[in-house]
C-alpha cells in the first residue's frame, strides 16, 4: 500500500464518491415509480369507461341483510299477547270486597224471581217455593189457581240442580278463584239471561204477565229452564268465594243464621251485616221487578235489566284485583 501524501484531498475524494452513489440510488428509485397521469389528460372515452366500471362495481356490491319480516313480528307479538292473557286469566283474584258483587246478584235474584212468578206462577231461584208448588200440584192438580204450575216448578228444580252440577265441576276443574273461571261462569249466566229475554222479546213465548190460563203453554219451559240453570251459578260462586253467608238464592237459612248468631248485637259483625244486606237486596230486587212489571205489563224488560246487571258483574271480575300472597 502506497502512503497517502495529502490526507485532506483523499478525504474529499471519498466524500464526493459517497454523494454520487447516493444520488444514483435515488435516481433509480425515482425512475422505478410509475408516472402519474393528470386527470385532465384523460379522454372522454376513458372517462365513460371508468364510470361504467364504477356502476358495475356498485351493482355487484353485497346487499345489506333485511330486518325481520312483518309476519314474524306479528307472530312474536301474538305469542306474547297470548302468554300475557293466559297469565292474567289464571291469576287468582282477591276476595276482598267481593261481597259487593254478590249483593248485586241478590238484587238480580229478586228481580227475576218476582217477574217469572208474576208471568208463569213459579220461581227460578227460590227452590223451596217450587218444592211446595210441586207437592201441591200432585195432590190437588185442578183446585189451584195455577194449573200445571207443578210442571213448571219441576222443570225449574231439575234445571237448577243441573246448573249446580255443571258450575261446581267447572269451578273445581278450572280453579275456583281464578279470574278466568269467574269471568267464564258469570259470562255464561249473562248469556243465558239474554237468551231467555230474547226468546220472549222475539214472540216465541208470550211476554205478557197474565199468561196463567187453564191450559199450559209448554214453550214457557224454555225461559224457565234457562233462568233456573243460570241462577245455580250464583250460589256456586258464593261458595267458591268463601262467602256462604250470601247464598244469593236462599232466604230461609239466611234468616236463620241472622237470628241465631251469638254476636247478633255486636258492634263489629261482618257476617251478620252481609246477611242482613243480602236479605234487603233480594227484597229490593223483588219490589223493583213488581213495579217494572206493573208499569210495562211485559216480562222481558226486567230480564234485560237483570242481564245488563250481570254483565257489569262479569266485567268487574275481569278487572278485579289479584290476591296478594303474603311472604312470611
Amino acid at each position: 500500500m502506497l502512503p497517502i501524501r495529502d490526507p485532506e484531498k483523499a478525504m474529499q475524494a471519498l466524500t464526493a464518491g459517497g454523494r454520487e452513489a447516493k444520488t444514483s440510488e435515488e435516481g433509480e428509485t425515482t425512475h422505478s415509480a410509475p408516472p402519474e397521469i393528470p386527470a385532465g389528460n384523460l379522454s372522454s372515452k376513458e372517462s365513460s369507461s371508468q364510470q361504467s366500471l364504477n356502476k358495475s362495481t356498485q351493482a355487484q356490491a353485497p346487499v345489506a341483510s333485511e330486518p325481520p319480516s312483518a309476519k314474524s313480528d306479528t307472530s312474536q307479538s301474538s305469542r306474547t299477547f297470548l302468554h300475557r292473557s293466559r297469565v292474567y286469566c289464571v291469576a287468582e283474584v282477591s276476595t276482598a270486597h267481593a261481597d259487593i258483587l254478590l249483593l248485586w246478584c241478590c238484587i238480580i235474584s229478586g228481580l227475576v224471581d218476582s217477574t217469572i212468578y208474576n208471568a208463569f206462577g213459579t220461581f227460578v231461584s227460590m227452590q223451596t217455593g217450587n218444592t211446595v208448588f210441586l207437592g201441591l200440584g200432585g195432590a190437588t192438580p185442578n183446585s189451584t189457581s195455577k194449573p200445571y204450575g207443578w210442571a213448571k216448578s219441576f222443570v225449574s228444580i231439575v234445571c237448577f240442580c243441573l246448573g249446580c252440577l255443571v258450575f261446581s265441576h267447572m269451578t273445581r276443574i278450572l280453579g275456583k278463584l281464578r279470574r278466568g273461571t269467574l269471568v267464564a261462569s258469570f259470562l255464561s249466566q249473562t248469556l243465558l239471561i239474554f237468551i231467555a229475554a230474547a226468546v220472549v222479546q222475539g214472540g216465541s213465548v208470550n211476554g205478557s204477565l197474565d199468561t196463567i190460563t187453564d191450559d199450559i203453554d209448554w214453550k214457557t219451559i224454555v225461559p224457565i229452564a234457562l233462568l233456573s240453570f243460570q241462577s245455580a251459578g250464583q250460589i256456586v260462586g258464593s261458595r267458591a268465594l268463601n262467602l256462604a253467608e250470601i247464598p244469593t238464592v236462599v232466604l230461609t237459612s239466611m234468616l236463620h243464621d241472622i237470628f241465631t248468631d251469638q254476636k247478633l248485637l255486636a258492634k263489629d259483625n261482618v257476617k251478620r251485616n252481609r246477611r242482613v244486606l243480602a236479605f234487603f237486596a233480594i227484597l229490593i230486587g223483588a219490589i223493583c221487578g213488581g213495579f217494572i212489571g206493573e208499569g210495562t205489563s211485559r216480562m222481558q224488560i226486567p230480564m234485560w235489566i237483570a242481564g245488563a246487571l250481570k254483565l257489569v258483574i262479569t266485567l268487574a271480575w275481569a278487572f278485579w284485583p289479584e290476591s296478594q300472597i303474603s311472604v312470611v
